[in-house]
């Protein structure tokens, strides 16, 4: 396999050697350079901000796998500063952007080695960055308490056209690779397992973790390689809200498009397409990524770039990887919100009238421009099973801990969450092979992202005393325990009396975040819908 050629070369080069402190200075000494990193008082925290764990993926690598990361011959690495943008829609970017940074309360050589959790940043696989400021993205998981101690590790990875274009000709070239992506993920990972003990990292008690498209890397990471990845990189895995859109196999009519149409806007097209993207300007495949990420966002309700399954890497759509255990984790937990899915259906859904701006074509809160979208989400679909997703989706229904709606915006809004977000946060918790777990924020607005506020920046919303500090250690409290031990409820800060994270499998219930504190409920009917999903998961595909 052509990726796999490159991460054996990279693992013969990333063995670690050596860590110092002296003076205030930290300085880890790896096999390809030295790389200094500071302490914040502030916070207690060490922390390095920015190590390459690949080559810059330019010239020949561009669409390809991550290169072993070029020797430090210059001195020591100024890991003290933050890393750029891989190329994307919100900002121009580089290509030289194979970083990752990490941080942990202090650590000395000789001391116990900690947990590790590699997070991956969210985006929809368009944009987004894993580069970190102090205080750092997650600290206040880790600051809940300080009966749990590990390392953050957050890494980049190429993003739309450049990390995740389709076609037959990147899967017939020898120096280009589908879901580049995804193997530099992979490639983080590996470095972490090279690497982290000489930060005071166990590499054999690793977490992953990621919202949105972060948390559909997850998913693709849990169920890679067959669910069988060697070595075994992590053993826990939490998806929040997991993006995971439809998933084409690569040379598929649809992915194809991907490939052609970028071709077409470079001004790429002919036999050496490929020769020409990997030498066309940044910025020419940046705004013809863009333009192609705009085309379906209402009309199909997709973003358009997104992993394909490519036979090696990704060896099965996650419906069929998780009904038969394919996964590499033991211990899964996932997450999604009550509403999420309202952020990716069309606005004009919930307006009496139509409006141009909302969606092509333009929507309206009637049945007919509801029944016209879901063709347009769901176009393979048989018009019998169409039929029944309205019958499970009806115009007045309900869902977990929405008592009743009566909205066609909501109605469509249940049905995106529930393919793309709640079933594949399901479906990975539960193909876990020791302990599965589920869990629902539903404070409102309970939309996409809604959740962050309680663990990713820190901010007064977690130590405003009363209701918000009690919601705070009882859900971060209990992804800090998860990341520690692999139970939610091993390190629970909250007393005996409130509720905690039941064992999904078990109980068939949830852990339901809520405005006034916690409760358990049954998962029968997000299992039922979820169910049906899977039966008709080949003509979505998911």
């Amino acid at each position: 396999m052509k990726w796999q050629l490159a991460v054996l070369r990279s693992l013969s080069f990333l063995t670690c050697v050596a860590f110092t402190s002296a003076q205030g200075t930290l300085t880890a000494e790896l096999a390809y350079g030295t790389f200094a990193g500071a302490y914040s008082s502030t916070y207690n925290i060490s922390y390095w901000q920015k190590i390459p764990f690949g080559a810059p993926p330019i010239g020949e690598n561009r669409f390809r796998a991550p290169q072993p990361p070029l020797a430090i011959t210059n001195g020591t690495y100024n890991s003290t500063q933050t890393f750029d943008y891989c190329p994307q829609r919100t900002a121009n970017g580089t290509e030289d952007c194979l970083y990752l940074g990490l941080y942990s309360r202090p650590w000395t050589t000789g001391q116990a080695l900690k947990p590790v959790v590699v997070v991956f940043f969210g985006g929809a696989f368009i944009e987004g960055g894993g580069s970190f400021s102090i205080p750092p993205a997650g600290y206040p998981v880790l600051n809940a308490s300080s009966e749990n101690d590990f390392i953050f590790v957050y890494p980049n990875y190429r993003v739309n056209a450049f990390g995740f274009l389709p076609g037959k000709q990147i899967e017939e070239d020898f120096d280009s690779d589908l879901n580049p992506g995804l193997l530099d993920q992979q490639a983080a990972l590996q470095w972490t397992h090279e690497n982290i003990a000489h930060f005071g990292g166990n590499p054999n008690n690793v977490s992953i973790w990621g919202q949105s498209a972060g948390a559909g890397s997850v998913v693709a990471q849990v169920i890679a390689n067959g669910g069988h990845t060697e070595p075994p990189l992590f053993t826990k895995a939490l998806a929040s809200s997991p993006f995971w859109p439809k998933t084409y196999k690569y040379d598929a009519p649809q992915a194809q498009w991907i490939y052609d149409t970028l071709a077409d806007l470079t001004n790429c097209t002919g036999p050496k397409s490929l020769q020409c993207l990997k030498t066309v300007d940044v910025q020419t495949i940046r705004t013809a990524a863009l333009e192609i990420s705009a085309s379906h966002t209402y009309n199909l309700s997709s973003y358009t770039w997104a992993p394909v399954i490519d036979g090696q890497f990704l060896t099965q759509p996650l419906s069929q990887a998780t009904a038969k255990g394919d996964v590499n984790i033991d211990y899964g937990w996932g997450m999604y919100n009550l509403h999420e899915g309202e952020n990716f259906v069309p606005p004009g859904l919930q307006n009496a009238t139509n409006t141009a701006s909302a969606g092509s074509p333009p929507y309206n809160s009637s049945l007919a421009s509801f029944e016209t979208w879901l063709h347009g989400y769901l176009p393979y679909m048989s018009q019998r099973n169409l039929q029944v997703v309205q019958r499970l989706y009806p115009s007045v229904g309900s869902a977990e801990e929405l008592p009743v709606y009566n909205t066609t915006y909501v109605r469509a809004g249940l049905i995106y969450r529930d393919t793309v977000l709640a079933c594949p946060a399901l479906w990975t918790a539960r193909a876990s092979h020791k302990h599965a777990y589920m869990g629902e924020y539903t404070i409102d607005p309970a939309r996409h992202g809604s959740d962050t506020e309680w663990w990713n920046q820190v901010n007064a919303i977690q130590q405003t005393p009363g209701i918000d500090n009690f919601i705070y250690e009882g859900f971060a409290g209990a992804f800090a325990s998860f990341f520690q031990t692999g139970d939610p409820n091993a390190h629970k800060l909250t007393n005996a009396s409130v509720p905690g994270v039941p064992e999904s499998r078990q109980t068939d219930e949830e852990f339901v975040i809520e405005a006034d504190g916690f409760s358990n409920v049954p998962t029968s009917m997000l299992e039922r819908r979820c169910d049906f999903w899977r039966s008709v998961a080949g003509e979505i595909p998911i």
